[in-house]
């Protein structure tokens, strides 16, 4: 059961961006991001109680509190671009830039925290870096709009890749779904401060129905996404549970073919398959 746990995590990371993407059409994304965090936190929550960590929280040290929000503001800042990102740009463009956080992370990790990287590693980050250089390729079709979802998409890989890095700081003595809740709390409080800066509360009730749908299922889809993913961890192995989740490329770019329209050239197919064995090269130990 475990794998079909393992693919179910895949499948629902892989729509996530779908459902957002069509949610948040008519919507300003910052506001999106925010009402979404409602239901990514019900779930974070959800999660903690599942495995009965709540009553852990008073034995968080200061540092673990410290990185724990400071890693909470960086994934604010990552969604916060990866949504503006989906809204200006393609799905089958942005996400390859996005999943690039796993390179920087890598690259932060040996800087930071001293952890090694094997010449089988390096080669998967360059196969990476090509596959998403071919998939991002402008075409003639495409506006002038192309450099603002570079950039936003950019950003959003530089702020995961920080995530990943002050959340690993953050959660060596703290159970990781707790963890994750309490990275919620501070995702939300941002957002809201952003929204309630640039006064776009006032927007809500312009949402039409459709929207507040997918918005809400794409918070769903995120939920259940970390549900499976943990479950999967908890019965299997890690090195053969992550490679699958990381398929969620695939995922993604599938449905933005068969539900949004989006072409895929053959330039970009070729690059899709590089960024997907350089995905899982990075997941050799040798």
């Amino acid at each position: 059961m475990w794998v079909a746990y393992a693919f179910g995590s895949a499948l629902f990371a892989g729509i996530t961006s779908i459902l957002a993407k069509i949610g948040i059409r008519n919507v300003d994304s910052n506001l999106a991001t925010a009402l979404r965090t409602w239901v990514v936190l019900v779930f974070s929550w959800l999660m903690v109680f599942v495995v009965g960590s709540q009553a852990t929280v008073t034995d968080i040290s200061g540092k673990s509190l410290l990185f724990l929000v400071l890693s909470g503001l960086t994934t604010g800042a990552s969604w916060i671009c990866y949504f503006r990102a989906l809204q200006l740009g393609n799905v089958n463009k942005v996400v390859p830039v996005d999943k690039s956080s796993n390179v920087l992370t890598m690259i932060l990790a040996f800087i930071f925290l001293s952890e090694k990287i094997t010449w089988i590693m390096l080669a998967g980050m360059v196969v990476i870096a090509i596959g998403t250089y071919m998939m991002i390729q402008k075409s003639k079709s495409e506006t002038a709009d192309h450099k603002s979802w570079l950039i936003y998409a950019c950003l959003s890989a530089v702020f995961a890749a920080m995530t990943s890095i002050l959340g690993k700081i953050g959660i060596e003595n703290v159970e990781s779904n707790l963890g994750t809740a309490i990275r919620t709390i501070v995702v939300l409080i941002m957002a809201w401060l952003i929204v309630f800066m640039q006064k776009k509360q006032r927007e809500m009730k312009r949402i039409d129905r459709k929207s507040w749908l997918y918005i809400a299922l794409s918070g769903l889809a995120t939920g259940l996404s970390w549900l499976c993913f943990y479950k999967a961890l908890q019965d299997g192995p890690a090195s053969i549970v992550v490679p699958i989740d990381k398929l969620s490329v695939l995922v993604t770019v599938l449905f933005a073919l068969v539900f949004l329209k989006e072409k895929l050239s053959l330039k970009s197919t070729i690059g899709l398959l590089l960024l997907t064995v350089g995905t899982l090269a990075l997941l050799l130990k040798f």
